[in-house]
Parts: structure tokens; sequence; C-alpha cells
């Protein structure tokens, strides 16, 4: 648990050290992170620290919940301009893209999270999938996209941009490298998105396809 500040200053004082704890985390792992490094890089006390988090634990939760808060934002906002459903995709992928390009510390405090924090973990994946499976029934009931399972197919949405992010914007290039936030390429994306499109957009029933017609 953590408190909320009583002022502007405190709340202030509070995200740095949330801005703080995330580049620790990111940058040396949970284990090795701690409190003293955190306060140290948000250039406040030791003491501190203890009015807004009970400890290491609680800030780590904290981090992931407020990484997840905004790349939700991020790409909720991107897809508020869409025409339709498929549109919608393609800016909210976009805009996930970019986010980790610039907060490469999503991908490498969530998998820290597997192992220090299942129930952070498991919420940051919910939030999400919560949300998509609200916009594939919205463009269900429009005809925008085909009769599926909608938390299925939220999940299998969550799971390709999960992996294409981390294979192209975390990863070493193919000249081995060393691994550099990035955007995802051009060609990549298009690939990925036909790949969406076909897979969402309206046509046969569900089940029927390859069915003699007559």
């Amino acid at each position: 648990m953590s408190a909320a500040p009583r002022t502007a200053r405190g709340t202030r004082t509070r995200a740095k050290l949330l801005a703080a704890a995330e580049t620790v985390f990111a940058s040396v792992g949970y284990h090795d992170a701690s409190i003293v490094k955190i306060t140290e890089a948000a250039e406040v006390g030791l003491g501190t620290f203890y009015l807004y988090f009970q400890g290491k634990q609680a800030i780590f939760d904290e981090v992931v919940e407020d990484l997840n808060r905004r790349v939700r934002h991020a790409m909720t906002e991107a897809a508020k301009s869409a025409g339709n459903r498929l549109e919608a995709e393609r800016a909210g992928f976009k805009a996930f893209f970019r986010f980790t390009a610039q907060h490469p510390a999503l991908y490498r405090i969530v998998r820290q999270a597997e192992f220090v924090s299942p129930g952070a973990l498991r919420m940051h994946y919910t939030r999400i999938v919560n949300g998509y499976i609200e916009g594939l029934k919205a463009a269900q009931a429009t005809g925008e996209v085909r009769p599926m399972d909608p938390d299925v197919a939220a999940w299998a949405l969550m799971g390709i941009g999960e992996l294409i992010g981390m294979r192209w914007v975390l990863w070493e290039d193919d000249t081995g490298a060393q691994p550099v936030p990035r955007e995802v390429p051009d060609h990549v994306f298009e690939e990925m998105m036909q790949f969406i499109e076909r897979a969402l957009a309206p046509g046969q029933p569900h089940g029927t396809e390859g069915q003699p017609h007559g």
C-alpha cells in the first residue's frame, strides 16, 4: 500500500520517487534494486520514502500500475480519432510501440513482475485485455469485425503486440549490435496489421469457412 500525498509538493516528491524507481528497476532489476538506490536517484531523503511507500515491493507494484495506466492512456487517445475498429487497432498498436520505444522499462519491469509480483503482472495484462474485449464487443455489434469470442481474440491481439514489440523494439538488430529501443520497422508493422485485419475483418460467419455452398 502507498500513502496519497497531502500537498502539491508531496505529489511532486512521490512522482520523483516513482520515476526513479522505474529507472532503477529497469536498469538493475528488482533484486539488485534498493530503497537507497531509489531515493538517491530521486534526490530525496531515505526517510521521505516511507512517507509514501511501505517498502520496495509496494513501490514496484505502483510502478507497474503507473506504466500500465500510461500505456493504456496512450493507446486509447490514439484510437479516439479512428473511424472504425480496424483503424482503431492500427492507431492503438502504433501508440503502443511508440510508448515502448520511449519507455523500454515497460517490458523490463513487467517481465520481472512474473517472478516478484504475480498479482501486478496479472493486473497489467487484465486491464489491457478488458479494454480490448469491450472494444471488440462494440465492433461486433455494429458489424465492423467478424463474429468471434472477444475474450480469446483480445488475448491473442495482446500477445501479438507483446512479442512483436519485444523482438523489434527491444532486441538487438540483425547485426548483433547492442539492443537500443527503437520503433517497429514499417514493413514489420504493415505485415502485422495485414494479419490482424484479415483475422478481424467481417466476412463469412465464424465456423462456416470452407463449407460447401448450395
